[in-house]
């Protein structure tokens, strides 16, 4: 619903898109025969997204998604289930092929009817928080930090640190989330247990400059253009701040607020090669005179070394073979990649909850020649502290129906 959006009518008593794609794509979707834009072959053969998104009128048509019907009710089945069982406040998915963009599944709970979308109470339930929302996403993040200093060849995957538990930067205490000191620590071990003090060590070796133009690089605080209205681009501050703690705080998934599509495009790069993709939700547009054109997304732009993804997903399987609920979770056909989140969320006006978590998971796989990438996340779960104990189950269904419904191959 709402990916979909509906059709409402406007303040002139005019039929008009709402949400979601009937409004970004409201001047193809419209039946407005005298405005049809005369130079059709121009607009067909230019950029389609400049086309839609200008003044001019566009000729009309009808489009086709990249969401798989199967793959967005299975992951609304999920979510829901989800939802219910830890009494979120909110929650919501997105399923996307990790090379190229195609966004499979997207879904938001709670969400509404599109048949009686007139019946909902709360409007709140029409936008899409997946692109129109920010949330402090947490451990997720560290991964990317991770990347970035081994692609600036700030270390190497046998470098060790000094592990202190606790350190205090530019004033503030931080701490890892236990607060417990591990001594000589390795860079595996910062994945494994999730350590913000090897986050620091991290940013520090990098430099904050360095830090944050990698950051940058990856999406963190722009847009990421997916074919949908109203996308935000993040708070991000931090990523331009001069005190050192703002970047080491980032590097661990605090004090920066991005969108869920903005998240999940980050990641994709991680595994797909070092490529920064662009996300879309709309395939092809059928024109009324037969003439069909395919939507076809920006060039991908070489974000870190091939070399250093595929070294980034070893660490992540490693993650999840042997770290997460004690490998548990290890598929023995199959390597996953795959990392939890767990943020404190913060209280307008400053200062966090600590009571109050936004629980975050993704993953890929097959690993090393990955086909799909999956971000789940949920708001405010009750009675709970860890996302790992939150919503590992729900992905790892997640990755069981795609491994059958699109009959994946077995990489191990």
């Amino acid at each position: 619903a709402k990916v979909l959006g509906f059709v409402g009518y406007d303040e002139n008593n005019k039929k008009v898109g709402c949400y979601g794609i009937e409004k970004y794509y409201n001047s193809v979707l419209s039946r407005d025969s005298d405005k049809l834009y005369t130079n059709f072959f121009a607009e067909i053969f230019g950029d389609i997204k400049g086309s839609i998104t200008s003044e001019k009128p566009f000729y009309e048509g009808d489009i086709k998604l990249t969401i798989d019907v199967e793959v967005q009710k299975y992951l609304y089945e999920v979510l829901k289930e989800t939802k219910e069982k830890w009494k979120s406040d909110s929650i919501g998915g997105i399923i996307m092929n990790i090379n190229d963009g195609r966004i499979l599944a997207m879904e938001g709970l709670p969400t509404f009817n599109p048949n009686k979308f007139n019946e909902v109470t709360e409007p709140s339930y029409y936008k899409n928080d997946l692109v129109n929302n920010v949330y402090e996403m947490g451990s997720i993040i560290k991964p990317i930090t991770m990347a970035s200093a081994l692609d600036s060849d700030s270390i190497n995957y046998n470098t060790l640190y000094n592990d202190t538990g606790t350190r205090k930067l530019n004033g503030r205490v931080v701490s890892n989330f236990d607060k417990a000191p591990r001594g000589e620590t390795s860079m595996q071990t910062i994945l494994d247990k999730s350590l913000n003090m090897g986050i620091v060590f991290l940013v520090e070796q990098m430099g904050a400059p360095t830090f944050q133009k990698y950051f940058k690089n990856f999406g963190i605080g722009s847009e990421s253009g997916i074919d949908l209205p109203n996308e935000v681009s993040g708070l991000t501050k931090n990523l331009n701040s001069d005190v050192f703690v703002d970047s080491a705080t980032a590097g661990f998934g605090q004090g920066i607020a991005i969108t869920p599509i903005q998240t999940i495009r980050a990641l994709a790069t991680l595994g797909n090669g070092g490529k920064l993709v662009n996300p879309y939700i709309v395939d092809e547009i059928e024109y009324k005179n037969g003439i069909n054109k395919k939507v076809s997304p920006d060039p991908s732009l070489q974000i870190i070394k091939k070399e250093t993804s595929e070294g980034i997903s070893r660490m992540l399987v490693h993650v999840v073979d042997t770290s997460l609920a004690n490998g548990d979770f290890k598929i023995k056909n199959y390597s996953v990649a795959a990392k939890t989140g767990t943020a404190q969320i913060p209280i307008p006006g400053g200062g966090y909850h600590t009571d109050k978590y936004l629980h975050s998971f993704f993953g890929y796989f097959p690993a090393y020649k990955p086909e799909y990438i999956i971000f789940i996340y949920q708001n405010n779960p009750k009675n709970i502290d860890y996302a790992s104990k939150t919503l590992t189950e729900p992905f790892f269904k997640l990755v069981d129906f795609l491994i059958s419904y699109f009959v994946i191959v077995p990489d191990r």
